[in-house]
This record gives C-alpha cells, sequence and structure tokens, in this order.
C-alpha cells in the first residue's frame, strides 16, 4: 500500500544525474525550490547535483541554479538563499566505480552534517544510452539501498519498443524492487489530468453514465501548434508514436476506461489502469493514419516542412501525427470505439479528452430540423485553458421551437490559487513514496505491445500543411461511422 508521508518523512537527499543538465535548470530545480518555498519538505531536502562538468564545486552549481530559477521568474535573493543551503555539486567522470563511491561518501558526509536520515531519491534527467551504466554504478556501490529508503526516478521514454522496454526492466529490476522506481510521465503530474479520477468517482452522475450504453464514443486529442525545434536528432529516431501517442496519450486512455479501483490507494488505481490497458484489441492497420507536416501556415507566421527543418533526412518518413481507433473489450465499454489523435504543427495547442454520449433514443424534436439533433458532449480540457464544459440542449428562446447546444464550464483560472506545474506534483510524490502517478512496469510493456505495428515503418506516411488538423483521411477514419473529430 502507497502513503502518504509526513514532512518529517521527506527529509531526503535528492541527487539529480543530469544536474547541469536542460531538463534540471528548465524544470527540477525550479520544481523543487517550489516544493520547499511552499513549506512541503521543512528543512530536510538537500539537492545534489551529479554531472560531467570537472570544473564546478558547489560555489558554481549553487550560481548555475541561481540563474535557472530566476530565468524561471523567482527572485534572485530567494533562489541564492535556496540555494546556499540545500545545493551540493558531485563531479562524476567516467562512470567508473571510483565515481559511484565517491557519490556515496558525498551523500553520506551530507547526511552526517545536516542529519538527513538515510533517505535518498536518484533522478536519471540524463539521455536513454546513460541509463544502464547510472543503474549499474548506483547497484555496485550499494546505492540501490539505504538505511532509510531509497527511490529511482526514470524519465520516458522508457525504451523505443517492447524489446528495448522489457530490457530495460529487467535492468532496473536487477537492482530496484519495482517499489523503489518512478517512470515519469509529465502529463500524470498535471492537475486536470489528476482531475479525470476526481470527476468520475467522485460525481456520481457521471460514472453512471460511463460505459457503453450512455457513451457513443470518445476523442483523445495532443495537438500542439510548434514543429520539433531542435530535437531533429531526437525526433527523427522516435516519431509521433514513440514521443506521444505510447506515452502521453495512452495514459489518457487508461484513465479514461480504467474500472472503478476499491480505493484511491497507487497499487488499486495502477492495476485498473494496467487491466484497462490489456482490454485493448490489437490495432488493424486500416485503423491508423500517419502524417508528416508539410510547409504551412502557424499563428499568421509562414513555418517550413518537417523536411526542411535542421537535421531532418531529406526523405525522411518519419510520422509527426497519427490517428488511430482503438477498441477496449470489457464489459463496459464493447462497441465504443476510442479516437486519439496527436500531432505538431497542428491548427492550435490542445490537449483534451471528449465524451459524446448518445442521443435519445426516441427523438420527438427530429421535426424540428436535423441541426437541432445534438449529442451531449463532455470535453475535458488538459490545456491550456484547463477545466471542463458539458453541452447539453436547451430551446432557443422565441418561436417556433428550436433546439440550440449550450455549455455548462469550469476553468480552472477561475480559481484564486494557481496550479502547480507537473514537475512539482511528481516531485514531491516521489519525497512522498505515492506512485499513484507513475508508470508501472507492466503499463510500458503492454503500451509497446500495442503499438508495435506502429512502429515498423510499413504503414503510409500522408503529407499535411502545418496549420491544418492534419491528413484528409484522418477525418474519414471517423466519418466512416457517422462519427467527426471536434475541430470540424
Amino acid at each position: 500500500m502507497s502513503r502518504r508521508a509526513t514532512t518529517a518523512d521527506v527529509r531526503a537527499v535528492f541527487c539529480v544525474f543530469g544536474g547541469t543538465g536542460d531538463l534540471a535548470r528548465r524544470k527540477l530545480l525550479p520544481a523543487l525550490h517550489a516544493v520547499h518555498r511552499q513549506g512541503k519538505t521543512g528543512d530536510g531536502c538537500l539537492v545534489l547535483g551529479v554531472a560531467r562538468e570537472t570544473g564546478l564545486d558547489d560555489a558554481g552549481y549553487r550560481r548555475l541554479a541561481v540563474e535557472a530559477l530566476v530565468e524561471a521568474g523567482t527572485d534572485a535573493q530567494e533562489a541564492r538563499a535556496w540555494a546556499d543551503r540545500f545545493l551540493f555539486y558531485q563531479t562524476i567522470d567516467d562512470g567508473g566505480p571510483e565515481d559511484y563511491e565517491a557519490i556515496a561518501r558525498k551523500l553520506e558526509a551530507l547526511e552526517k552534517q545536516y542529519g538527513v536520515p538515510g533517505n535518498r531519491a536518484f533522478y536519471l534527467a540524463i539521455p536513454p544510452a546513460a541509463f544502464e551504466g547510472t543503474i549499474e554504478g548506483l547497484g555496485h556501490a550499494g546505492l540501490n539501498t539505504s538505511r532509510g529508503w531509497t527511490r529511482l526516478v526514470v524519465e520516458k521514454p522508457f525504451g523505443r519498443d517492447l524489446a528495448s522496454a522489457r530490457e530495460l526492466n529487467a535492468l532496473v529490476h536487477r537492482r530496484f524492487d519495482e517499489r523503489q522506481i518512478y517512470r515519469i510521465d509529465h502529463y500524470l503530474g498535471k492537475e486536470t489530468v489528476q482531475n479525470l479520477l476526481v470527476f468520475r468517482f467522485g460525481n456520481a452522475i457521471f460514472e453512471s453514465l460511463w460505459n457503453r450504453d450512455h457513451v457513443s464514443y470518445v476523442q483523445i486529442t495532443v495537438a500542439e501548434d510548434i514543429g520539433i525545434g531542435s530535437r531533429a536528432n531526437y525526433y527523427e529516431q522516435s516519431g509521433v508514436v514513440r514521443d506521444i501517442i505510447q506515452n502521453h496519450a495512452t495514459q489518457l486512455v487508461s484513465l479514461v476506461a480504467m474500472e472503478v479501483p476499491g480505493t484511491l490507494d497507487a497499487d488499486a488505481i495502477r492495476f485498473e489502469k494496467i487491466k484497462a490497458l490489456r482490454a485493448v484489441a490489437l490495432i488493424d492497420s486500416d485503423e491508423v493514419v500517419l502524417g508528416q507536416y508539410e510547409a504551412g501556415t502557424v499563428g499568421g507566421e509562414p513555418v517550413p516542412a518537417y523536411r526542411e527543418e535542421e537535421g531532418v533526412a531529406a526523405r525522411s518518413r518519419t510520422p509527426t501525427f497519427a490517428a488511430l481507433r482503438l477498441e477496449v473489450d470489457s464489459w463496459r465499454w464493447q462497441g465504443v470505439p476510442f479516437y486519439v489523435r496527436a500531432g505538431k504543427r497542428l491548427a492550435q495547442r490542445r490537449t483534451e479528452v471528449v465524451v459524446h454520449f448518445r442521443r435519445p433514443p426516441v427523438w420527438m424534436f427530429a421535426e424540428r430540423g436535423p441541426a437541432d439533433i445534438r449529442s451531449n458532449v463532455l470535453r475535458l480540457v488538459i490545456q491550456p485553458d484547463e477545466g471542463f464544459s458539458l453541452e447539453f440542449n436547451a430551446k432557443r428562446p422565441g418561436q417556433p421551437m428550436r433546439l440550440q447546444r449550450l455549455p455548462l464550464d469550469f476553468r480552472y483560472a477561475e480559481l484564486s490559487q494557481e496550479l502547480p506545474e507537473a514537475y512539482q506534483t511528481l516531485l514531491l510524490e516521489v519525497l512522498e513514496g505515492d506512485q499513484t502517478l507513475f508508470v508501472h512496469a507492466d503499463e510500458v510493456e503492454i503500451a509497446w505491445e500495442l503499438y508495435a505495428p506502429l512502429l515498423d515503418g510499413g504503414l503510409p506516411v500522408h503529407g499535411y500543411p502545418a496549420g491544418s488538423w492534419g491528413p484528409v483521411d484522418a477525418s474519414r477514419l471517423l466519418q466512416a461511422r457517422g462519427h467527426h473529430w471536434e475541430n470540424e
């Protein structure tokens, strides 16, 4: 059973491998500072940055961290006060045994000096190619256990296909128990994603309708208006299926499709998510549309085609868009299609779950015209403009009688408090020992197995203009069943 920790429990050393890298500077250090500022860790969470920069010491690392925090909007004096008190640095050379022994000595010295009870979190903010050496190094040095708790945080991508995911799981499990492992998918740290659980299970009115008797189809969209930027080296090897579909989008599918867990315990929730993914039928290649953006206009500005981006092969077939239909063969969802799409250089940045309910079985208003026949739609917006809306039918004022669809909505922006950043939530969960928002080994492998047919390069890749909603065939995927994407 997972448990919530008290402030005393989170006295720990948070050790960041890749502590000078982009992820640490942009996300991890600001998030750890925010957790401290909110009083979540008391005075007991130290941060040890580990990297290959040999000319860096504690003071130099603190200056780097202060620059990162100021760039993220933190007051410089406040940033310096935190860094001077809680931040430390350790150089790692070639990753040999002596490097990890030095890290162990540094950890023990910090714990003794500051009264930290042997609690350690190791965050691998490093390229996947470096995972194996780092995990083995930690194990050889005995850093996979301690007199307190020890936790390993692994960034995505967790493998690049089913075989590599299984190999990585086996590697990690040789040194760490599954209860020590926290596989991060930052989407799960978003308040609006977590709200899916509360929205479903905290409101009987929706959970009672959350099934094949009342739902016609479900849409999940993860749309970005940006291109690949400077990530060509990564994206050419990944594409949209590995980058978005296999992780972010699939996590949303599991949260929508899962059964009611017995408790809000991490094990119970993760078990139901795994069970939902196991119920997804094999994907039919005829129900998949892949695309790659061509030159177009986004936000009024002309943008190049994917193949014209720096670092991209002139004849690249890497998909930047995917749309597919999933079938969940469970009692709850039998016959209800789940349409999933994700892509870059689309018309707008938008991540949402849209549930289309069935039309009334007896439509007495049909004589009023086809425009009046509208189903109820529940829209859960993950980003931006986070919130939800329920669209329902009402009488339009005046005569003759006509119907109109109106939204009943809520936006988190209406609340006085600011939404916490995803990494802030996730890092606190690591310190508190709650794995609810982290991906289990079985989830990783099931997802890779599910999308294996999309990874072999055998499917056609259709062009689509940048600034559009993807290839035309993506619309036909739904139109064949009388459905439509929300932007149409």
